[in-house]
């Protein structure tokens, strides 16, 4: 049986919320957005653009990551799903990915953002020119952050 946790109504919606605030912040749409906010949800999931994004905690926890995400952090949703978002850099990195995060709360959305992720292997990658913008709801309320991505290149063999 495939997984489709992607699918979940409240995914879904997230979907959407992510989708209006992308729009919202640039003006432009991540994806086209035709058909049902199903058939959107499930072009996200299998976009080859990386995209994930985190809950509006104090210690935001992912909760959203397609399948490019998922294959290029070498993990599963149900792991994945479950991750603190600040463990996706490595702690040397952790401070530069808090003030860029910071930077994109107050503007709204930055589109220019690089830095060096850690895979769940222990892999590290570097991400280019990355768009993180602030999600929100249908009141304009920040409720989470996103991020998207196509360039990246692993700094590690394997």
């Amino acid at each position: 049986m495939i997984d489709r946790w992607w699918a979940e109504p409240k995914r879904v919606r997230w979907m959407q919320h992510v989708l209006d605030s992308f729009r919202h912040w640039t003006g432009e749409d991540l994806l086209e957005r035709t058909g049902t906010p199903d058939r959107q949800a499930q072009q996200a999931y299998e976009a080859s653009f990386v995209l994930v994004s985190h809950d509006n905690q104090d210690d935001p926890v992912l909760n959203y990551g397609n399948r490019a995400a998922l294959t290029l952090w070498e993990t599963t949703w149900q792991d994945f799903s479950r991750t603190p978002s600040r463990l996706t850099a490595e702690s040397s990195g952790q401070s530069e990915r808090a003030r860029m995060l910071a930077d994109a709360k107050t503007r709204g959305y930055i589109a220019d953002y690089q830095g060096v992720r850690i895979s769940y292997t222990g892999r590290r990658f570097f991400i280019e020119q990355a768009c993180v913008w602030n999600v929100l709801d249908a009141e304009v309320k920040k409720i989470g952050q996103a991020a998207s991505f196509s360039r990246w290149r692993w700094l590690d063999e394997k």
